[in-house]
């Protein structure tokens, strides 16, 4: 067991917990594929519904946090980029709500 906890860095209950956000971090972030996949399979055809943007952007946020704490640079560079990218999915997507709204109010 101790070898285990060594491998994994884990030197206290504070490491332990910062370990547990890891791997919910890590399930959210690939949650997101699933969702995507199913809301294509039920589409029939490639669908990227707004949960994958917020599955990404809540999983990647807690990566980065989780990288930071580890030190991990190759965690902190993968998901710094990505973070912004879902952040500005999620804007343009309530920017086409808004304007899909002024349009219906105008009919």
């Amino acid at each position: 067991m101790s070898e285990l906890l060594a491998y994994f860095k884990i030197d206290s209950l504070t490491d332990l917990l910062w370990l547990g956000l890891g791997l919910v971090a890590q399930l959210m972030f690939s949650l997101r594929f699933i969702i995507q996949w199913f809301a294509s399979e039920k589409e029939k055809r490639s669908v990227i519904p707004t949960a994958f943007w917020w599955f990404s952007l809540f999983g990647g946020v807690m990566l980065l946090a989780y990288g930071i704490h580890r030190g991990e640079p190759v965690i902190i560079l993968g998901q710094s980029l990505g973070i912004v990218v879902y952040a500005r999915n999620l804007m343009l997507l309530h920017h086409d709500r808004r304007a899909d709204l002024a349009v219906q109010a105008e009919s």
